[in-house]
C-alpha cells in the first residue's frame, strides 16, 4: 500500500479534531485537554487525514463512554527526533471496562490503524489505557527547536498561572517552560513566594475565576507594574468582564502554538526596552479572597448560557479612535502619530471593497492575512472598534464558522467609514 508522505502542521490537525468534537464536548460538559510534550515537532510528514480521522474516532469513543469531566490526550516523542520517529498518542486512566476498549480497538479502529501503519500498545497493568504509536518524518531535517521567538528579550519571563483544573495548569505550564519561563502555579505557591505581584511578567487566570472585584484589583496593580493580564477562555464562550482593564485571551484547548502566538502579541512592541526588571519593587496583593469568592459563587449558581462572541453583537462600547493610545504607541517606537494615521488611510481606504470581494470569492488565506494586518495596524493607531471587529472575524476561523463571513462585510464597511471620518477629523 502506498504510504502518504505530505507535510502538515500537527497543531492544525489537533484543532480540526477539536472542532469536530465540540458538540459532544458541550453536551457532556467535558474538558478536552491537549498535553503536548516539547519534543513534538511543529511540522511533520505523513498522512494527516488518516491521523485526524483516527484521533476523532478515539476521542469520540472516550467522550461517549466516560463519566469523567476531564479527558487528557497526551503527545510525546523521543528527545532525539532526527528524521523518522514514533509519536505516542495516549489517553490514560480511563473509567471503562477492558472488554469495551478491546472491542473498540478491534472493530472500529482497525482500518485506520492499518492505513497509517500504527502500533497499538496494551500494558497488562493498564489494560484500559489507549496508547497508539505512529511513525512520522520530520519536515525540516535537523530542526529540533520548533518554535523560535524573534527576539531574546521575549525569553525568560515569569508567569503566575491560576486555573480551576490542575491538569490544564500542568499542560500550560509545560508549554511556557519551553520558552525558559518560570511558572508559578496556584494560590498556595503564589503565597509561598511572597504574594508579590511585581515579580511577574504575565498573569494567566481562568476566566471563570476572575470576578469584577479581582479585575478591579488587577487594574490597580497594572498602574504600578508592567504585568500582562491574560484570560483563559473556553472556546465559543468568550466573555469580557471589565472593559477598564486591558486583557488578552488565551483560548482552550491550549497548544504550544497558542503560547508562542500569545508571547508575540504581548511583547512584540516591547523588545526595544531591555531594562533589567527591578527585584526591589514590591506589590504585595492578597488575591485569594477574590478567587475563593468566585469559586463559591459558581458552585451555587447554575451555569450561564453565553453565546459565541462571533455570532452576537458586541454590547461593549468601544472608541472608534482612541488618539491617546495611538499617540502613546507611536511614541514608543519613535514615530509620529499623524504619519501613522496617514499610512493607515493610504493602506485601508477602499479596503471594504477588497474584503467583500475576497469573502465572495471564498479566498480563505487572503481573508486571514487581511484580518491579521488590519488588527495590527488598527491597534497601533488606537482604532479600538475596528480592531475588535477584525479579531471577531479571525475567531470565525477558530470556531469553523466561515459561513458567517458575509455578515461581516457590511459591518466592516460601516466601521471603516466611521474610522476614516474620525481620522480625517483628527488630522484637521
Amino acid at each position: 500500500m502506498h504510504k502518504i508522505d505530505k507535510s502538515f502542521d500537527i497543531s492544525m490537525v489537533l484543532m480540526a479534531v477539536y472542532s469536530s468534537l465540540e458538540t459532544i464536548i458541550a453536551e457532556k460538559n467535558i474538558e478536552l485537554i491537549y498535553d503536548i510534550d516539547a519534543t513534538i515537532p511543529k511540522e511533520l510528514k505523513g498522512d494527516a487525514n488518516t491521523l485526524s480521522h483516527l484521533l476523532t474516532q478515539v476521542l469520540t469513543f472516550v467522550l461517549e463512554n466516560t463519566n469523567k469531566n476531564e479527558i487528557v490526550l497526551s503527545l510525546w516523542a523521543p528527545e532525539d527526533f532526527l528524521y523518522e520517529e514514533s509519536i505516542s498518542f495516549e489517553i490514560r486512566e480511563n473509567d471503562f471496562s477492558k472488554e469495551l476498549i478491546v472491542s473498540f480497538l478491534e472493530n472500529r479502529l482497525s482500518k485506520d490503524v492499518e492505513l497509517i501503519d500504527a502500533e497499538i500498545i496494551v500494558e497488562e497493568n493498564k489494560p484500559t489505557d489507549i496508547h497508539i504509536n505512529i511513525a512520522f518524518k520530520l519536515n525540516e531535517l535537523g530542526n529540533r527547536r520548533y518554535y523560535r521567538l524573534p527576539d531574546m528579550a521575549m525569553l525568560g519571563k515569569k508567569v503566575l498561572l491560576i486555573c480551576k483544573s490542575q491538569k490544564v495548569a500542568q499542560s500550560i505550564s509545560k508549554m511556557f517552560k519551553y520558552f525558559l519561563y518560570d511558572v508559578v502555579v496556584g494560590l498556595d505557591e503564589y503565597k509561598r513566594q511572597g504574594s508579590n505581584m511585581a515579580q511577574y511578567d504575565i498573569l494567566v487566570i481562568d476566566n471563570k475565576l476572575a470576578t469584577d472585584g479581582f479585575e478591579n484589583l488587577i487594574a490597580k496593580v497594572k498602574k504600578e507594574t508592567a504585568i500582562k493580564y491574560v484570560l483563559l477562555q473556553d472556546p465559543g464562550h468568550l466573555e469580557k468582564k471589565n472593559v477598564q482593564i486591558e486583557s488578552t485571551d488565551l483560548i482552550k484547548p491550549v497548544m504550544q502554538k497558542s503560547i508562542f502566538e500569545l508571547i508575540i502579541s504581548l511583547f512584540e512592541n516591547k523588545i526595544e526596552n531591555r531594562n533589567i526588571k527591578s527585584t526591589e519593587k514590591k506589590s504585595i496583593v492578597n488575591i485569594e479572597q477574590y478567587i475563593n469568592m468566585s469559586a463559591k459563587k459558581e458552585e451555587k449558581s447554575k451555569e450561564k448560557i453565553i453565546h459565541q462572541v462571533s455570532l452576537k453583537e458586541d454590547k461593549i462600547e468601544r472608541l472608534v479612535l482612541d488618539s491617546e493610545v495611538g499617540e502613546k504607541n507611536a511614541s514608543i517606537v519613535g514615530l509620529k502619530y499623524v504619519e501613522e494615521l496617514n499610512k493607515f488611510l493610504d493602506s485601508f481606504t477602499g479596503s471594504d471593497r477588497y474584503f467583500r470581494q475576497v469573502v465572495n470569492d471564498k479566498q480563505t488565506w487572503q481573508i486571514k492575512e487581511f484580518c491579521i494586518d488590519l488588527e495590527k495596524h488598527a491597534k497601533e493607531i488606537g482604532a479600538q472598534s475596528i480592531s475588535h471587529l477584525a479579531n471577531d472575524i479571525s475567531l470565525l476561523f477558530v470556531y469553523d464558522k466561515l459561513d458567517m463571513l458575509p455578515v461581516y462585510t457590511n459591518k466592516y464597511h460601516l466601521e471603516l467609514t466611521k474610522l476614516i471620518a474620525e481620522i480625517k477629523n483628527y488630522l484637521k
